[in-house]
C-alpha cells in the first residue's frame, strides 16, 4: 500500500510517459516534457539517497549467524522489561544474563532461546540481542528473576539466621 493510498482511501492515478508530439499545442507539449524530466530527475535522486543511506547503514552492521545448540547471553534492557528484571537503579543492572541454549532459529535474524517457563518473555530474540557464549567457565551469574504465575518476583532465602 502507497503512502498516497493509506492517506485517501484510493490508489494514486497512474503517470503515463509522455511522447514527444502528441499534443498540437507547443506549451502542452514542453511542460509534459519537463514534468518527464522532473520525475527521471527525482527518481534518480531517490534512488541515489538510498544507495547513500544504504552503505552507511552496512557499514554498522554485523552479520551473526548461531547454530542451534549454541549457548548465547541474552541483552535485555531492564528500564523497559520491569515484569522480568527489578532493580532500583537501572544503570548498575548487567548488559546481558544468563547463557540460554538457541532451540531453534526463526527467519533470517531471530532465533528461540530455552527461557526458564516462570520467565512472562517472548522467546524469539532478534540476532543483535544475542552474544555467543565463548569458552567452558562462565564468570558470575546474572540470573534473571523468578516469577510467579501472578506477575509478582518471588525470592527464597538461601539461610534463616
Amino acid at each position: 500500500m502507497s503512502p498516497f493510498q493509506a492517506l485517501y482511501g484510493y490508489p494514486s492515478p497512474p503517470v503515463i510517459a509522455y511522447s514527444p508530439g502528441s499534443t498540437a499545442v507547443h506549451v502542452v507539449d514542453t511542460a509534459l516534457i519537463d514534468r518527464d524530466q522532473l520525475l527521471n530527475t527525482l527518481k534518480s535522486n531517490i534512488q541515489m539517497a538510498q544507495n547513500r543511506m544504504k552503505v552507511y547503514a552496512d557499514k554498522h552492521r554485523t552479520e551473526r549467524h548461531f547454530n542451534v545448540g549454541d549457548y548465547v547471553y541474552l541483552r535485555l534492557q531492564s528500564y523497559r522489561q520491569h515484569s522480568v528484571i527489578f532493580r532500583q537503579n537501572h544503570k548498575l543492572s548487567p548488559r546481558f544474563y544468563d547463557p540460554y541454549k538457541i532451540a531453534a532459529r526463526v527467519g533470517q535474524v531471530a532465533y528461540r532461546l530455552e527461557l526458564p517457563t516462570n520467565n512472562k518473555i517472548h522467546p524469539v530474540f532478534h540476532v543483535s540481542l544475542l552474544k555467543l557464549k565463548l569458552g567452558t567457565t562462565s564468570t558470575a551469574s546474572t540470573q534473571l528473576s523468578p516469577m510467579s504465575s501472578s506477575g509478582a518476583q518471588t525470592w527464597k532465602p538461601e539461610a534463616i539466621l
